[in-house]
């Protein structure tokens, strides 16, 4: 199977590239921005036209896209997450090879949801935030192209590579420098948010999956269970071994929260007390995953603890 890969250096990409080289039946292509890539495209400033002339040249019988932004303003977002994902539309279109497109999407197009509810794939998406309403609008072309594709909705990932500026990150980076400096108690705030965290590892299995499978439309990817990060700090403290006290500040500095937004002052304020998890998803969020299992035979298998562990370690060996 010939696999056109988008995106494979990013934070999932580079598990789903090692996914399907794993597979030996896959024989893989890397496109991109990057001088590491196969071959490099900016899908955000690329012509369809010239991607079609590539997809023709390839042939691929699957495109799977994980490129796109996370940050930076409505525009980078747009640009990045909406008008890349209308270029592989519209060259897969024009194109002859009749792949399948595995479109890579995010927990954050549906919005704040009610607590103690599970979201599942027939929720009116509500967005919060530009990032959810780029995804969204991404997803939307995807689903009107006509093409033979899939959305996999992936919730929270976490795991190794989890960025530093992600809130798991910045946890694992408050508790180190805590440690380091002998301090014996832990100030975070934003911490009574609750996510469903999925390893990166499963992200990448459920890739795979789909790529084989002939399921279409959107499809939930998380663990089915939401924690709140709070209790993901408390994990991280007994993997970490650090016994100090770890305290909840309803406002605290930038320097001390928990993914606040780009942009905001030196001394946190308002928007850092409202939004301490900033994806427009309000306080809980929790997957429905039943399709991924009854359509892809997927189901998640590496715990919280584990992918925790993961991004400690890397953590502890930063200098």
């Amino acid at each position: 199977m010939r696999v056109l890969l988008i995106g494979a250096n990013g934070y999932l990409g580079r598990f789903v590239a090692d996914r399907l080289l794993a597979d030996p039946a896959v024989q893989l292509t890397a496109l991109g921005r990057g001088d590491d890539s196969d071959v490099r495209f900016d899908l955000a400033s690329g012509s369809p036209g010239a991607l079609t002339r590539f997809l023709d040249a390839v042939h691929p019988g699957v495109v799977i896209n994980c490129a796109g932004a996370t940050r930076g303003g409505a525009r980078d977002l747009t640009r990045h997450n909406t008008v890349a994902v209308a270029t592989i539309c519209e060259a897969l279109r024009r194109s002859g090879c009749g792949a399948r497109l595995v479109q890579l999407g995010c927990g954050a197009e549906y919005g704040p949801s009610q607590p103690g509810s599970s979201t599942a794939e027939d929720a009116v998406p509500r967005p919060g935030g530009p990032y959810g309403v780029s995804k969204l609008a991404a997803t939307e072309l995807v689903l009107g192209s006509g093409l033979d594709a899939v959305v996999l909705r992936v919730f929270s990932p976490a795991g190794p590579g989890t960025p530093a500026g992600s809130p798991l990150g910045r946890l694992a980076e408050a508790m180190r420098r805590a440690m380091q400096a002998g301090d014996g108690e832990l100030k975070l705030g934003g911490l009574g948010v609750q996510r469903d965290f999925v390893d990166v590892r499963d992200v990448a299995r459920a890739v795979h999956a789909a790529s084989l499978s002939a399921a279409q439309g959107v499809v939930n990817i998380g663990a089915g269970r939401a924690v709140r990060l709070r209790d993901a700090a408390a994990v991280l403290a007994r993997v970490a071994g650090y016994g100090g006290a770890l305290h909840e500040l309803d406002q605290v500095p930038v320097r001390a929260s928990i993914g606040h937004p780009r942009g905001e002052s030196e001394h946190g304020g308002p928007a850092a007390a409202a939004y301490p998890y900033p994806d427009g998803c309000g306080s809980w969020q929790q997957a429905d995953v039943r399709t991924a299992r009854d359509r892809l035979g997927w189901r998640p298998r590496i715990n919280l603890e584990e992918s925790l562990a993961d991004i400690w370690m890397e953590a502890a060996c930063r200098i």
